[in-house]
């Protein structure tokens, strides 16, 4: 049996196959990078407020769980470090901190903060709520 012979026709590998894998694989690491990365701050259930404002201006925020843990720019810091830290990160448009303070933290704990922060002159102090369903 003669097999025929294809001289005359060049070689080439198909690329679609392994395009289509390789585009695979790089959705599955994209999608699974999203569950990764930290979020903004500390598990925190904010408390609740029958009357709240929504805040237009875009404003720092100060975290505090339900162990005291306070949170500044995605690090934990301590309370002493807070106000150097703030006043680094303040711009001339931001007059603002928001405190999102956890509902279960103790209430001498988020005073501590709002005593650290009103050192810094001309800042405005507000603590985070939701609305109760």
């Amino acid at each position: 049996m003669k097999l025929p012979e294809d001289g005359d026709r060049p070689l080439s590998i198909n690329l679609v196959p392994m395009i289509d894998v390789i585009f695979s694989i790089l959705a599955f690491f994209i999608l699974s990078t999203l569950f990764l990365v930290p979020s903004e701050g500390l598990d925190i259930n904010l408390p609740e407020a029958l009357r709240t404002e929504s805040q237009t201006q875009e404003a720092l925020k100060v975290g505090i769980n339900a162990q005291g843990q306070i949170r500044f720019q995605q690090q934990d810091i301590e309370l002493e470090n807070l106000v150097e830290l703030v006043e680094a990160e303040l711009t001339a448009e931001q007059t603002q901190i928001i405190i999102q303070a956890d509902a279960e933290v103790d209430h001498g704990r988020v005073v501590a903060v709002m005593d650290q922060l009103r050192q810094i002159p001309g800042l405005q102090l507000a603590i985070a709520t939701i609305q109760p369903e």
